[in-house]
């Protein structure tokens, strides 16, 4: 495994910065949140440069670029749900102009004739009302089901650009056709590395947003950036932002060579990458002060989107106890 990027990643890297930058500046943001603005064209933007056709594990580290990218941005797109939860679980390639999500617990299948029947209802499914497929996860194995066979409503949470549903399946009649063969768990691993990588991206906005204000403002006379406990809290941000990096680019590493550690380095990735969100986010307002709490600071975007990383698909708490059971397990 190579721990550095290369030139073409680095080109790759820089592609995808500009790109969000000029696309996805914080005025989109908060003409969705404002003005409940259609991100679509960002959509496409994203399907017209290639961004949706990154599903093979090949190039998971590539894809991996985007997503911190994106999370630095607070992309308002489906883009994470589709590529990291849907295209995982489905058996065809993605149709990128069919947005979709997975849903991993919560909906049991039972034999109905020569197919299934779905019932249950699943919480917290991201992107579930504006998915137009829907990869679930049972028991009884994989399915993909259009959204218009499923009800999704979307459930009010702190974050403004986020969507997150409730999708409920009453008695929804699946063949044997729409059956996966793809495996839930290594698919959780990508949906994990995802959603850490998201996180990364995040804490990273609120760093250069802090590192910005304590550039330019002034107390007592002096640029605040010169106060030493200042500078403390913004060492231990980066520290704990290139940890999590590092841990988050190891878990994409192992999709991309199939390396059977991958498992646990997508705990890894998300544990990390939780215990990063709670220092920045606190740090982060310590040092914007009053004015971290006020509507008109684009760094509320930013916290929110690496609060809502930490909390969906488990905390890191939980990942954790994944960890401390996983190597508990090689010891017996």
């Amino acid at each position: 495994m190579l721990f550095e990027f290369d030139s073409d990643q680095r080109l790759w890297q820089n592609t995808v910065r500009e790109v969000t930058a000029k696309e996805c500046p914080s005025s989109l943001i908060r003409d969705v949140v404002d003005n409940d603005a259609n991100p679509i064209q960002i959509w496409k933007t994203y399907v017209s440069l290639g961004w949706t056709e990154l599903t093979d594990p090949d190039t998971a580290v590539e894809l991996a670029i985007v997503l911190e990218e994106l999370g630095r941005a607070t992309d308002p797109t489906p883009y994470l749900a589709t590529m990291t939860q849907f295209a995982p679980l489905s058996s065809e390639p993605i149709d990128p102009e069919q947005p979709g999500t997975a849903v991993f617990e919560g909906v049991s299948a039972s034999r109905d004739g020569n197919g299934w029947r779905l019932d249950g209802t699943a919480h917290r499914v991201l992107d579930g009302d504006r998915a137009e497929k829907l990869a679930v996860v049972t028991s009884a194995g994989v399915f993909v089901v259009p959204a218009a066979d499923v009800t999704a409503t979307r459930s009010p949470i702190f974050d403004p650009v986020l969507h997150v549903a409730e999708v409920s399946f009453d008695g929804v009649r699946v063949g044997v056709d729409q059956r996966s063969s793809a495996d839930p768990a290594r698919a959780m691993d990508l949906a994990l590395t995802g959603m850490a990588l998201t996180t990364v991206g995040a804490c990273q906005r609120v760093l250069d947003l802090a590192l910005d204000h304590v550039r330019n403002r002034k107390q007592f006379g002096s640029l605040i950036g010169s106060f030493q406990a200042v500078q403390h809290k913004a060492a231990d941000m980066h520290l704990a932002i290139e940890r999590a990096r590092a841990l988050a680019y190891y878990a994409a590493l192992t999709i991309a060579e199939n390396d059977p550690r991958r498992r646990l380095a997508a705990s890894m990735a998300k544990a990390a990458a939780g215990e990063c969100q709670s220092l920045v986010f606190r740090n982060g307002m310590q040092l914007f002060g009053a004015m971290s709490f006020t509507w008109e600071n684009d760094l509320q975007f930013a916290l929110k989107r690496a609060k809502a990383g930490e909390l969906l698909l488990g905390g890191a708490a939980q990942h954790r106890a994944l960890i401390a059971e996983e190597y508990r397990a090689t010891q017996l």
